[in-house]
């Protein structure tokens, strides 16, 4: 019987402690900027012009151009803002980018199309997401575990610049 509490208790501590890792820390230099570099596939987290950290990303499933409407699998691009936390995503952790703006919704609403929404940083794929190298909606993904990192060193109101 004692054997058999000390499992269950061993259980509990591990299962918590499986929760607690999806939630880094981070104490270091302000990250000033996000810089998303979509032909180099890089991700740069910034402090001044010095890069703090340094990513691999993979991007929606038609790379090449500004996101123009809803649909055309395209990652924006220009000057947003990272405006929200999604801690409960289904792609593991996500932060929101401030798409779409005054000008992409007028562009968008020209070509009779809805300039679409929800673009994030986010994680990795789920069983069931396509196996090609840009593979998202339009979004920005990068590996759970580098997105523990910017999910702790990126926050709300910081600036994001998403080059082609």
């Amino acid at each position: 019987m004692r054997i058999f509490k000390i499992l269950i208790l061993m259980l509990a501590v591990a299962t918590l402690g499986a929760c607690a890792s999806k939630f880094q820390s981070y104490n270091g230099p302000e990250v000033t900027r996000v810089q998303i570099f979509k032909g180099q596939r890089k991700l740069y987290l910034m402090h001044g012009d010095k890069a703090l950290k340094m990513y691999d990303i993979e991007l929606g499933f038609a790379p090449i151009g500004h996101k123009s409407f809803e649909g055309d699998g395209r990652t924006p691009e220009g000057e947003y803002t990272i405006d929200r936390r999604n801690p409960n995503s289904a792609f593991y952790l996500s932060i929101g980018i401030s798409y779409p703006n005054a000008a992409d919704r007028a562009a968008a609403h020209a070509l009779g199309k809805s300039p679409g929404g929800d673009i994030f940083i986010h994680g990795g794929r789920r069983p069931g997401d396509p196996k090609r190298a840009d593979w998202t909606a339009g979004c920005i993904s990068v590996s759970n575990k580098n997105m523990r990192e910017i999910y702790a060193m990126v926050k709300n109101g910081t600036p994001i610049s998403i080059y082609p």
